[in-house]
């Protein structure tokens, strides 16, 4: 497979965004697949353990987090350099019905054997704050 052109980078950011607030998974899935057919591999939030794997980089997270959480890439944060896709990401979350903004710097290298390596900067929450340090909890814990 060849690396993903700046036009398919391009179409699958817009996606990743207008699948996940839709709760769409399967749309999710697809569009994942469609630049990256190969190996995840994942440091969510750079720091922390490896994840590997399509089912845990790319659909363990949607299904845990998805319900609370939607995205928006900030105007103007979106750069697709070559393989390598960087963006601001604000991550509007539902703690209880009260809106929270948390921010994380994300970027994606995909390979030319169909693999991405995702890499995420963010502060995580601590296990003790509320419903999303419970999902925390999971997810790191």
């Amino acid at each position: 497979m060849a690396i993903p052109d700046r036009a398919a980078l391009k179409a699958w950011s817009k996606g990743y965004v207008e699948y996940w607030n839709a709760g769409d998974r399967a749309g999710w899935a697809a569009n994942w697949r469609a630049v990256a057919p190969g190996e995840f591999t994942m440091l969510d939030p750079v720091g922390t353990p490896q994840k590997r794997g399509f089912q845990h980089c790319a659909l363990d997270s949607f299904d845990l987090f998805q319900p609370r959480v939607k995205y928006r890439i900030a105007p103007g944060t979106l750069f697709i350099c070559g393989s390598d896709v960087a963006w601001l990401m604000e991550n509007h979350i539902d703690q209880d019905g009260e809106q929270r903004l948390g921010l994380s710097i994300e970027t994606y290298c995909f390979g030319v054997d169909g693999s991405v390596d995702i890499r995420t900067f963010y502060k995580v929450p601590a296990h003790s704050d509320g419903p999303l340090g419970t999902l925390f909890q999971t997810y790191l814990p």
